[in-house]
């Protein structure tokens, strides 16, 4: 039996800003239309690298667009947030969603710099034990069960099922996935780098007598014919994760659909059970469709194909 593999793309922004709703909207469609599993966006307060809308609030939009496309946080940085506030987000996120968050959480990192931090008030220092404490309430938050804040007790309502969870990092995100259960959304790195430490997770995992947690794969979009100046600024772009060029290449699905379902199905075999798209360049909407017929060309896939309205296609 082949593997189960979910594949989803990340969400674009810079395009259009002042029809932002609609373009995420639309975009959001066509996604679900051409069968892909999730949608994804960024969380950050500030960031050095782009300008972001608040991720509750895109998903939010693309929800209300939605029938079945799950919606991902790559990842909510959960520090720089009161609890209590992100825990009524995401419950009520699931409650407008019909239950289909995916919390990718993460500590942030000096990539984005530290000015979020700062103008929400928090010690970048402190971002790793503000995570874990906040991660001791979350859960009973959005479930609507009782916690105790400064000596008193507070319900959060609406409830909402607790989503998935996945942690996004490297060595501290595996530790939180040990710890509270959920998903390893590996940090953007070659593959062959990311499942070199599966065994040692497992073996801790044993230990622990906890599962070995499910691993998710980021990979760049160049799928049908990029230009030279679209992979060398994906290159680049990867280069800034940390990644030598061999490693950026590596990392980047290309070619036709037929080459990119062998390459996802190479990572499903090697023990990945989503990945997950990322366009840093050329055009969203083909990138998309393509990595929809490559998915769609895999066997156990999840989709979400569902027929465009008119004036969609």
């Amino acid at each position: 039996m082949a593997p189960r593999l979910d594949v989803g793309i990340a969400l674009g922004y810079g395009k259009d800003e002042e029809r932002l709703g609609h373009v995420l909207a639309a975009d959001a469609r066509h996604a679900e239309s051409v069968g892909l599993e999730s949608l994804w966006t960024g969380d950050q307060l500030i960031s050095d690298l782009a300008s972001m809308p608040d991720s509750t609030l895109v998903l939010a939009t693309v929800a209300a667009a939605t029938e079945r496309i799950r919606l991902g946080f790559a990842v909510m940085v959960l520090s720089q947030r009161p609890v209590a506030w992100a825990a009524k987000q995401i419950a009520t996120l699931q409650r407008l969603s019909g239950n289909r968050v995916l919390l990718g959480i993460g500590v942030g990192d000096e990539k984005h710099g530290w000015d979020g931090f700062r103008a929400a008030g928090v010690d970048h220092r402190e971002r790793g034990k503000l995570t874990d404490e906040a991660l001791a309430l979350l859960p009973d938050l959005v479930r609507g069960k009782p916690c105790v804040f400064g000596g008193e007790t507070v319900r959060l309502a609406p409830a909402a099922p607790m989503p998935p969870l996945l942690f996004g990092g490297r060595a501290a995100a595996i530790r939180r996935c040990l710890r509270h259960g959920g998903t390893w959304m590996a940090a953007i790195d070659a593959p062959a780098k990311v499942f070199a430490q599966v065994p040692g997770i497992a073996e801790e995992a044993a230990s622990a007598g906890v599962p070995v947690p499910e691993v998710v794969i980021t990979v760049g979009l160049a799928l049908g014919n990029p230009t030279a100046e679209d992979l060398d600024r994906q290159v680049r772009i990867l280069g800034a994760h940390g990644l030598t060029e061999a490693e950026a290449n590596a990392t980047i699905l290309r070619g036709s659909a037929d080459d990119g379902a062998e390459f996802l199905a190479s990572l499903a075999e090697a023990g990945a059970t989503r990945v997950v798209g990322v366009p840093f360049s050329g055009d969203w909407h083909e990138q998309t469709e393509l990595l929809g017929e490559a998915a769609a060309r895999l066997p156990g896939t999840t989709s979400t194909a569902v027929e465009p309205t008119r004036g969609e296609r």
